[in-house]
């Protein structure tokens, strides 16, 4: 079984316990930042992928570290501990930010600007462009590019709307090459 269809099936499984104790928002959350110290701290990777360190032990740091957060998702780690699956933890988290995004309506876009946007730029994007494919909301990313020199670029899954000024003069090169 490929990885991604490991951490599916585990996401699943937690998003499944979550929506029925009516915890979505509140395990989303606690799942963002359990995957922002996986990513960022590089200690506690040693000390999950060491071979060295028996099962219990690896389980009780983690428990420790993680002392704070919701009995399923700390349960759902351990569990992923148990059966040598810690490198799969991240996709975890993604897979069921996937899925509590279906569930409530929001998609995940990339706005790449040559500033960062204001919050009023950020809800008026995010009104337009749900309306368009479907969606209550859009929860925004924003990236800064300088190379954009104007107007601003949205991803969208595999969509993409251009609308920067260097799109623009690409997208003419182009028309007056051909």
């Amino acid at each position: 079984m490929t990885s991604s269809m490991v951490a599916k099936r585990y996401a699943l499984a937690l998003f499944q316990i979550a929506k029925e104790q009516q915890l979505l928002g509140v395990v989303e959350e606690e799942l963002r930042v359990v995957k922002e110290v996986l990513q960022y701290n590089t200690d506690l990777k040693a000390v999950l992928r060491s071979s060295k360190l028996p099962l219990e032990k690896k389980k009780e740091i983690f428990k420790e570290a993680f002392a704070s957060v919701n009995v399923y998702v700390l349960n759902t780690f351990l569990i992923l501990i148990d059966r040598h699956r810690q490198d799969e933890m991240v996709e975890v988290v993604n897979q069921f930010i996937e899925l509590a995004n279906d569930e409530m309506g929001i998609a995940q876009a990339i706005v790449t600007s040559v500033r960062a946007l204001s919050d009023e730029e950020r809800e008026a994007l995010s009104s337009t462009f749900a309306a368009k494919i479907g969606k209550k909301s859009l929860n925004i990313e924003n990236i800064v590019d300088s190379d954009l020199l104007g107007g601003l670029k949205l991803r969208i899954g595999n969509r993409i709307y251009d609308g920067s000024l260097r799109g623009k003069l690409d997208r003419l090169q182009r028309k007056l090459l051909s």
